[in-house]
């Protein structure tokens, strides 16, 4: 940022999270990509990779090389990396995979591929060329048709023999979607786009032969064939006038982002090499039981700088802008004389009324100077052995 202010060029810089870079780096993975590079080499193109196409990098580490909580090593190391690999397994195939571009670390990912099957889909692609349609899965050696059958609605060929090659439709439906083209007088090609909106009309026949859901999901599917269904990438900017912890001063309010969440607050990216820290105090004007209710890794966040411990490079920060808001009281008003105010009309408020008959007041004679002697007194509401007093001494 520094060089391109100097020469006063503006083009955007974006910061990439690099945990676990190194990791990749040194990796047998990374050797058979790169053989001939550097470890630092690779560590920079695994970041920038990262840039264009965060999911299909970050499958080629473990997991937990990233740092996916506060508390990873202290629970089960197996059952961690179980559950960290279902996550993975959905995202993969919630995105999709391209067929012709994807790696092997990534196709390992799908439902009903393995490694060894990947391995095999990434051989027959060298030596046969890119695929031109998903039926071609069938000439991979050891590739089952039950395996067909799992991974065929996740791998995309674009630019195929066939459009629906391109979507999330299962080649077990291309029929129905051809008979329902003709059924409408039309072509698949014609259902591309806007033309989806057609299928509405056969719905009332259709749906119940083929599945209410997955009539709906045929519909989506080719209105946006190929479609990605993460968020676009937004070009993240953080404040010009901020390079090192040495910048930062108290009270300057800068755009971050969420990097981690623990059970006691949010770390925050603002540019400078070292990330600041939320406390949960600090995440809202209401009470905060856990903070990743209130934010997530990847967040964009307007922070405000507490306090700057440029000795340990320490950084506290906050996302409260304002003040907090004055509690409205509750209490009822009281008079003058320091007692609550009265209510009702004349002969209702405080000494008010007829004395009952005899000078006693009700509840018991007041004792001398104002004490309540003859009071009984009140019944304990958080006594659990309280009921015993009624029973009847034998």
């Amino acid at each position: 940022r520094k060089v391109l202010k100097e020469l006063g060029q503006d083009v955007a810089v974006v910061m990439v999270n690099e945990s676990g870079a190194s990791v990749y780096s040194a990796s047998e993975v990374a050797r058979d990509e790169f053989p001939e590079l550097d470890i630092t080499v690779r560590g920079a193109i695994s970041i920038a990779r990262r840039l264009q196409d965060p999911l299909a990098e970050l499958v080629k580490i473990e997991p937990k090389s990233i740092g996916v909580g506060q508390y990873q090593h202290d629970v089960g190391q197996p059952q961690l990396k179980k559950s960290l690999h279902d996550v993975v397994e959905s995202c993969v195939n919630s995105v999709g995979v391209d067929l012709n571009t994807a790696s092997l670390s990534l196709l390992q990912y799908v439902a009903g591929i393995g490694p060894a099957t990947a391995k095999n889909i990434v051989e027959f692609r060298k030596e046969k060329g890119l695929f031109k349609d998903r039926s071609e899965l069938m000439n991979i050696p050891k590739f089952s048709s039950k395996g067909f059958e799992q991974a065929a609605g996740f791998l995309r060929v674009v630019g195929g023999g066939s459009v629906l090659d391109a979507t999330g439709i299962h080649p077990e439906r291309y029929q129905a979607v051809k008979d329902m083209a003709q059924e409408l007088g039309s072509t698949v090609k014609s259902l591309i786009g806007e033309g989806a909106s057609q299928l509405e009309k056969l719905r009332p026949k259709w749906a119940p032969i083929i599945g209410e859901f997955t009539f709906d999901d045929i519909i989506v599917e080719l209105k946006k064939p190929g479609r990605d269904p993460r968020d676009p990438f937004k070009v993240f900017q953080f404040r010009e006038d901020i390079n090192e912890v040495s910048d930062l001063q108290e009270g300057m309010v800068c755009p971050g982002l969420v990097t981690n969440v623990t059970n006691f607050g949010a770390f925050v990216d603002i540019g400078v090499h070292q990330d600041g820290l939320v406390h949960i105090s600090q995440l809202s004007h209401k009470f905060v039981e856990d903070p990743r209710k209130v934010v997530a890794p990847g967040d964009q966040v307007t922070v405000k700088v507490l306090g700057v411990d440029k000795d340990k490079s320490q950084i506290s920060l906050t996302m409260l802008m304002e003040e907090k808001p004055e509690a409205k009281s509750t209490q009822p008003r009281r008079d003058s004389r320091g007692g609550k105010k009265a209510k009702g009309g004349p002969g209702k408020g405080k000494g008010g009324g007829k004395r009952p008959s005899g000078g006693k007041r009700p509840g018991g004679q007041r004792g001398p100077g104002g004490g309540d002697k003859g009071r009984r007194p009140a019944k304990p509401f958080n006594n659990p052995f309280a009921a015993l007093g009624n029973i009847d001494k034998d």
